[in-house]
């Protein structure tokens, strides 16, 4: 397993829902429904390393864009598993060559446990910050998933916000 530093200040990208837009690095959302790499109950913040990887993620095959705010994030973090080449049977171990699967399809459907879930849990026991890993949305494209309860003081992520023009309450939503 291959682990990278990422920053200082590496930009990546997110779009969030407008209503949700004071809270950027919350996790919260992945927790609710689960994600690619975490199981519902555990806060994870995906984020893509440019903004047409974000777009398409967002988009999730529609062909219609839904309303979403656009932000971009200044990250420094150590520890951060890097899988952004995919897998590779002669560096990476069997078990990452499931990591593509129709996770929501095993686990809402089938009512199964995603072989990528574990592959979260595995991350996030070993106390890594995140993982590097590529776009099935967007080919090229690179994604990294932050786990928020992994994160250490040194570790750094900030929204780029210089003119204060992201809410800071829902008070635009009542």
């Amino acid at each position: 397993m291959k682990l990278v530093g990422l920053g200082p200040d590496a930009v990546f990208h997110r779009y969030v829902t407008p209503k949700w837009a004071f809270v950027p690095t919350s996790g919260a959302g992945a927790a609710a429904e689960g994600g690619r790499f975490n199981r519902p109950g555990v806060e994870a913040l995906y984020l893509a390393q440019s903004a047409e990887t974000a777009l398409e993620e967002l988009k999730q095959g529609a062909s219609i864009v839904p309303p979403a705010t656009l932000i971009a994030f200044k990250i420094t973090v150590a520890e951060i598993v890097d899988f952004s080449s995919g897998f590779n049977p002669a560096v990476c171990a069997p078990e990452w060559a499931d990591w593509a699967c129709a996770w929501k399809k095993i686990a809402r459907i089938d009512k199964k446990v995603p072989p990528s879930w574990r592959l979260a849990d595995a991350v996030i026991t070993t106390g890594y910050r995140g993982l590097l890993f590529p776009s099935t949305r967007h080919p090229g494209g690179i994604n990294l998933v932050l786990y928020p309860q992994n994160l250490k003081p040194d570790d750094a992520i900030h929204v780029h916000d210089p003119d204060g023009r992201l809410p800071t309450d829902q008070s635009s939503w009542r």
